[in-house]
């Protein structure tokens, strides 16, 4: 079967189980040759190649709603409901998007970026069904990791209270992005080990059912079963939530898929079908992956795995931040490192390794991990929280309730902020500027180089007080050596970069460099323009917009971020609050989510280059002119 051919999940409903497999085979090759192309979340999705299947044989969808957790696993899906043709384009600009997307297919009938949020959903649907006298089913498909989420845990506490009917499919491969840690993962841990205790369960409440009387008969022994099952099961979690438990079963065994999924079906309530699989299952280089770098990738040698594109001239901004972080941490113990299951992405493995005591990986809570840095803090830490720009929206309340209204000394790294590219509009950096900077006391920073990071992270754990934010970019750093960090920065205040009389622009980060080309252009047509980099977000530099004011000329503001309630609003608000008259243009992310593409591309589509800030600074200048010529 030609796997790009597929066009609906009808196609593989009469294949056989050797069929099954062999489509499976050829899914895999297709898979791993388009992605060696495109890049992506390939490690995830070989490990869910026969349990997709096994889903869309026995389930109906889109009628059956198959709701998939975080969604970066779900290329499978896209192939089976007719996508396989679109993946020259994955995640690519205007092409297939990574995650499930309700405007590509009807079959895609959740959207999630971030993890943990199927549960909750799949409430919502079953009950939706259920109100309105409907019978199809609804299949969430949540991994180990994401189970961990404290959202998960709500949504299960309240499945198993109601009794809702649903097939709940736990992926289980012992990873996430990184390996899985935490009470929950050792428990699954636990399961695996008790298949013949939960087959004959399954066996012997199926036989009791068919016999004269058998639903007593079953009740009686489902009473000495609960006597029994704590001496003989040690992970009982589900059932005593009341979520019936099948499995473990073997994740790439299209028979136990599909004897667990027909039992699932007739069971009135909600059932848990405990699925083993193989991240990476099919392609050596992302089976051996121990560490998460399969999770999520660019292009690749098919042969060998090896990741493509050149070599880079610096490290990462990921590897700056947690680099500048440990060196503060040998000297003081009171410094410790908190990640939300990130200490890959993060690049924090290092910190992990060097001073495993002063480091923790709390699991996919984001909201935990602020609250806990908020307890360290308020206990004399000194915290240091790696969080992804777009993670960090997941923990909103604590940060404003638990750690700024408490005025606690906690510092965010605020990892992939600004555009990411090919993860879309799920990941996007570009909403942490309006929701951080309206809390009272909460400073924002953002670093031009290694050098200035680094002197932000000395000030933010030696001179500066309260809750800190430090953000920066995906990508890798300018180059730029680090002098004497110690020096620090000087507390809410900005730097002149060029010096300039017709024009004034302010920004941060890496977009200065897009200044400084359009300055030299600049110049040569006669426009002297004045480069500031804000590198205090928040609080503004006061002393210099008071004097800027005073110069009567007219200012740019630049933000890889959105403009509602972004740096540029922050400036013409102060400016209006102070009755001060200046000419103020923003240019930013106008009120819209981002897709996936090249960042060059989306900054082009947006008006964030070098020569939409000529245009913008032209256009700037000439209306002060003719403003001054009347």
């Amino acid at each position: 079967m030609d796997v790009d051919k597929i066009k609906n999940p009808s196609d593989i409903k009469d294949l056989s189980e050797d069929e099954l497999i062999l489509l499976s085979e050829e899914i895999r090759t297709f898979l791993i040759e388009k992605c060696a192309v495109t890049g992506g979340h390939i490690g995830a999705n070989l490990g869910v190649v026969e349990l997709t299947i096994a889903l869309h044989k026995y389930f109906n969808s889109p009628e059956d709603k198959l709701i998939f957790d975080v969604g970066h696993q779900a290329y499978i899906h896209k192939i089976l409901t007719g996508r396989g043709e679109q993946f020259d384009q994955l995640r690519q600009h205007q092409g297939l998007s990574g995650f499930p997307k309700r405007s590509e297919s009807d079959h895609d009938v959740w959207e999630a970026g971030h993890s943990s949020t199927s549960l909750s959903a799949a409430m919502g649907m079953a009950k939706a069904r259920d109100i309105m006298g409907e019978h199809y089913h609804v299949v969430p498909i949540i991994g180990d990791g994401a189970l961990t989420g404290g959202m998960a845990l709500e949504a299960l506490n309240h499945i198993g209270h109601d009794r809702t009917n649903m097939t709940i499919i736990l992926n289980d491969n012992e990873m996430s992005i990184a390996p899985n840690v935490g009470a929950m993962h050792n428990m699954f841990g636990r399961l695996r080990t008790n298949q013949n205790y939960n087959r004959a369960k399954v066996d012997i409440d199926g036989f009791l059912s068919k016999l004269p009387g058998g639903l007593k008969l079953r009740d009686s022994a489902d009473r000495i079963k609960d006597s029994l099952k704590y001496l003989v099961v040690s992970g009982v979690f589900f059932e005593e939530l009341g979520i019936k438990y099948v499995g473990p079963v073997d994740g790439h065994n299209f028979r136990e898929l599909g004897e667990a999924i027909e039992t699932s079906k007739r069971i009135n309530g909600p059932v848990i079908i405990h699925v083993i699989t193989k991240k990476g299952k099919g392609y050596r280089p992302a089976e051996n992956d121990k560490i998460g770098t399969w999770h999520g990738l660019g292009p690749y040698k098919l042969d060998t795995g090896e990741q493509l594109g050149g070599k880079a001239t610096a490290p990462s901004w990921s590897q700056l931040m947690s680099d500048a972080v440990l060196e503060l941490a040998r000297e003081d113990k009171r410094i410790v490192a908190i990640t939300p299951a990130m200490p890959v992405g993060s690049k924090l493995t290092k910190f992990q390794q060097e001073l495993p005591d002063q480091f923790f990986d709390v699991g996919i809570a984001e909201q935990h991990a602020v609250t806990m840095a908020g307890g360290l803090a308020a206990n004399g830490m000194k915290p240091y929280v790696a969080i992804y720009s777009t993670f960090l929206q997941r923990a909103y309340d604590q940060l404003l309730h638990d750690i700024d209204r408490q005025q606690l000394d906690v510092v965010f790294g605020i990892d992939r902020s600004g555009l990411v590219g090919a993860d879309g509009e799920t990941h996007q950096g570009v909403f942490d500027i309006p929701f951080l900077s309206h809390l009272p006391n909460m400073t924002v920073m953002m670093p031009k180089d290694e050098d200035e990071a680094a002197k932000m992270v000395y000030s933010a754990f030696n001179t500066f007080g309260g809750p800190i934010a430090i953000r920066y970019p995906r990508g890798n750093g300018l180059g730029v050596d680090v002098t004497d960090a110690s020096e620090g920065v000087p507390f809410g205040k900005w730097e002149v970069l060029r010096k300039g009389t017709d024009a004034v622009i302010l920004s941060f980060g890496p977009t200065l460099q897009m200044l400084l080309e359009a300055q030299e252009t600049l110049l040569k047509e006669g426009i002297n323009i004045e480069i500031v980099n804000a590198r205090f977000i928040k609080p503004l530099d006061e002393d210099y917009l008071d004097k800027l004011a005073e110069r009567n000329v007219p200012v740019l503001t630049v933000e890889e971020s959105m403009l509602t309630g972004g740096f540029g609003s922050l400036v013409v608000n102060y400016f209006n609050d102070h009755h001060q008259c200046v000419t103020v243009r923003r240019l930013g992310i106008d009120n819209e989510y981002i897709e996936q593409g090249d960042v060059d591309m989306l900054l082009q589509e947006i008006g964030l280059t070098t020569a939409h800030i000529i245009d913008e600074v032209k256009q700037l200048v000439g209306k002060q002119d003719e403003e001054a010529a009347h």
